[in-house]
């Protein structure tokens, strides 16, 4: 997809068979539809959003059956940004419409719900935002140059009116050199697997079988899996089904890479 120059997010949909990604930081507030195919299926842009730095993306079906979508601008280089934002938007239905827009002639999402948050350490640079599927919390898992990432836990609070704290609930090394550079991830639709990725692997937590705490996932050791051959890998999701995988490039007309496990 031309529009797509950046790709720095992906997830796919739990209501309907498509993928959502976006473009980095220094872009416009654009979401992409594409099939599991990588075929275009539609631009939309964020109404009442602001593209800082995003750099994550998620969906969520909510106990009613209504999907969203989650986007990180949680980008921070430098760590100069005392607070970030989180977006919500009800997720955009694909039609015959939809296929025809692009970055020039977008579709309007409905008004984007918005989250401000902070970390209780100081200042973070993150590049990855997920769901919990069973419980609706938000995680942003940081990205460092050297040492351990960390995990931070959000309760959805979106339109509140001052910056809400996060809560730090683990450190996470994966097995590579640097061993918390991490760029993306995903939760599967059941919530008992985590994948997460560097630019070259990704890394899968699996939750202990009877674990009643969803952040016990975090205390165990990541397994590697092979993504393919992304010349800078940025996005993973788990499918619908929750075994198939989807991996990115951030490059220009970068690959959409599958992989089909057991």
């Amino acid at each position: 997809m031309a529009d797509i120059e950046e790709s720095s997010g992906l997830s796919a949909s739990e209501c309907q068979d498509v993928l959502w990604t976006h473009n980095d930081a220094g872009n416009d507030a654009l979401i992409f539809g594409m099939s599991t195919e990588g075929k275009h299926l539609g631009t939309w842009q964020v109404e009442g959003a602001d593209n800082v730095d995003w750099e994550s993306i998620a969906t969520y079906k909510d106990p009613a059956g209504k999907c969203f979508l989650t986007i990180g601008d949680i980008g921070d280089n430098d760590e100069a940004r005392d607070e970030l934002d989180i977006y919500r938007i009800a997720e955009p239905t694909i039609t015959a419409e939809a296929t025809a827009s692009d970055s020039v002639n977008p579709l309007l999402t409905e008004a984007a719900q918005s989250m401000r948050f902070s970390y209780p350490d100081g200042n973070n640079n993150a590049e990855t935002i997920l769901v919990h599927p069973k419980t609706g919390d938000i995680y942003v898992v940081t990205k460092k140059e050297s040492g351990p990432a960390a995990v931070f836990r959000i309760k959805p609070a979106f339109g509140a009116g001052t910056a809400v704290m996060s809560e730090k609930v683990a450190d996470i090394s994966v097995p590579s050199d640097p061993e918390g550079r991490l760029t993306g991830g995903s939760i599967s639709p059941d919530g008992n697997r985590v994948m997460l990725c560097d630019l070259n692997a990704g890394y899968e937590f699996v939750l202990p079988e009877g674990a009643a705490d969803p952040d016990a996932i975090w205390q165990q050791q990541p397994l590697p899996v092979d993504l393919g051959d992304r010349p800078q890998g940025e996005g993973v999701s788990y499918g619908r089904d929750g075994t198939t995988l989807f991996a990115s490039s951030e490059e220009k007309n970068s690959p959409l890479f599958l992989i089909r496990r057991r």
